[in-house]
């Protein structure tokens, strides 16, 4: 198997969200058993907030959380809750269906993942650690893995392909969950991320937040070594790969369902 390693690209959240979602359903059909990988930016402060949320709860967080900013926002086609993307280092990884860790169970994917973070993030000299023992109010499945499908096509409008899923969590980065990764001094949350599983494969989003770390981080050898252990986990060859073509017009198409209305606020 190959880990796809794509380039670098800033993005607006509905663009973004939409890529991710189209790199797990509309991967070229020569390399869909590959894995893929990207780490990306956001071109403006943004928000995004996991599939199964509420609408009004999550105008509720951001009127605390930035009650003066103008915000990009968009709903994630993955699980998980609010996630704060202005100072964060963001990433996808597709894992394609047929591999062990899209058959594994949620929490076990999520486990394994998180693991090669704390790994990478400790050869920077950061103290973090997994959160590997669940409190009595945190949920076992953090990652949120939705079974249901966001539309998928231009042509598909939001509000009437959409099925509700069951409820999950609601802010990140403020309560961890098991298999989040923790500062190993102040307890606090470091990195999360939110799953969806579809016939395609496993997408994971994930957001490593920024001001938790202690000391200088060099952002590019960590992402050198992460995508390293990512292949050794899913027993890959890492290769820097060019942008897949999409169909003419499809990843504008998502990206302004991603800004519609119905699409953020069908709940």
């Amino acid at each position: 198997m190959q880990l796809d390693l794509l380039p670098h690209r800033t993005g607006g959240a509905a663009e973004n969200m939409a890529t991710d979602f189209l790199l797990l359903q509309r991967y070229h059909e020569a390399s869909q058993t590959h894995a893929r990988f990207r780490h990306y930016d956001w071109r403006a402060p943004a928000f995004t907030f996991g599939y199964s949320q509420k609408i009004a709860y999550v105008r509720e967080q951001l009127a605390a959380l930035a009650p003066d900013q103008h915000l990009d926002l968009t709903r994630r086609p993955t699980g998980g809750g609010v996630v704060d993307h202005r100072d964060d280092w963001t990433y996808a990884l597709v894992i394609p269906r047929g591999h062990a860790l899209y058959d594994a169970r949620a929490t076990e994917s999520y486990r394994l993942v998180h693991a090669a973070l704390v790994e990478s993030l400790r050869a920077q000299a950061q103290p973090v650690v997994l959160k590997e023992r669940c409190d009595s109010d945190c949920r076992s499945l953090l990652a949120g893995d939705t079974p249901d499908e966001p539309p998928t096509s231009p042509e598909s409008p939001a509000s009437r392909l959409l099925r509700k899923p069951p409820a999950g969590p609601t802010v990140c980065f403020v309560r961890p969950e098991l298999y989040d990764v923790l500062h190993e001094t102040t307890g606090a949350k470091v990195a999360g991320a939110a799953q969806k599983r579809t016939k395609h494969g496993l997408l994971f989003q994930g957001s490593l937040w920024k001001p938790t770390v202690t000391t200088t981080v060099d952002w590019d050898a960590f992402e050198t070594d992460f995508t390293t252990r990512l292949a050794k986990l899913l027993n890959a060859e890492a290769a820097p790969t060019p942008w897949p073509d999409f169909a003419e017009g499809e990843l504008d198409g998502l990206t302004d369902q991603y800004l519609s209305p119905e699409w953020i606020e069908y709940r």
